[in-house]
């Protein structure tokens, strides 16, 4: 398949309140995930870097204006690509080591499976996980994540001042041991990472913990949150969280 330049790689939503979305449109489902850029009164956080197969810095200067801290929601390529463009990286203390041997990362469907130890279970993998270029030139084939060193060590219940406003971290393992949410209590947005979103959640990978995740679902559930600002797909309120919540919970697991 030959590609195309891309006209643009990222796609930015305005949202009210000083949050902007940023998606890749030509990144295949399976790792087309979001950017959260949120501004504050003092300083910007993004929540989660995408792929890093084109540059933020390039393409989205204003985003680094305020040296945004970048918070990584949890260590998976999709997530963290981008993140060595940031001059100041915060994730969950559980997910440091995987960070900084540099996470599975491939663009070709069944080497991504088997870098992460995921079974097709006969699942159609795309060949190429993107369908365009970032720019002339750019091979697939050297698509990798570097290692990346954390700068701010979080723990359940820090607070992220940004002046004006603040995010408090839930430490919510189960889709991978160190995966955090971001609550703004003020609001009661949350930026929930892959912990949940509006489709099938992943809790099948080697890294994965069921047991754990119904926790962190149930503490999800119990949470009074008006918007859920997911790493897939398209926000959703409070009473979808919970009932997709509920659902995983009501589910056995083997």
């Amino acid at each position: 398949m030959t590609l195309t330049q891309a006209r643009c790689w990222y796609e930015l939503e305005e949202r009210d309140d000083g949050l902007i979305r940023i998606t890749e449109p030509h990144a295949d489902k399976l790792v087309r995930a979001n950017l959260w850029w949120l501004r504050g009164t003092d300083r910007d956080v993004v929540v989660d870097a995408g792929l890093g197969v084109a540059s933020l810095r390039r393409h989205i200067p204003r985003m680094f204006e305020r040296d945004p801290l970048v918070v990584l929601t949890h260590a998976h390529l999709d997530h963290v690509g981008g993140a060595h463009e940031f001059s100041e990286r915060a994730a969950h203390k559980a997910a440091e080591e995987t960070l900084a041997k540099g996470v599975p990362a491939s663009l070709h469907g069944p080497e991504l499976y088997k870098e992460l130890g995921m079974e097709p279970d006969g699942q159609d993998l795309p060949g190429l996980l993107i369908d365009a270029l970032p720019h002339t030139g750019y091979d697939p084939r050297t698509y990798r994540v570097d290692p990346l060193t954390v700068h701010r060590t979080l723990q359940d219940g820090d607070v992220i001042d940004l002046g004006g406003r603040a995010l408090t971290v839930l430490h919510l393992p189960g889709h991978t041991p160190g995966c955090i949410a971001l609550l703004e209590e003020r609001t009661g947005a949350l930026f929930t990472g892959d912990v949940i979103y509006n489709g099938h959640l992943i809790d099948d990978l080697p890294e994965s913990d069921p047991p754990a995740y119904r926790r962190s679902l149930a503490l999800l559930a119990d949470l009074d949150i008006s918007t859920a600002h997911p790493g897939h797909g398209r926000s959703f309120d409070g009473h979808r969280l919970r009932e997709l919540a509920h659902s995983y919970l009501s589910t056995p697991y083997a």
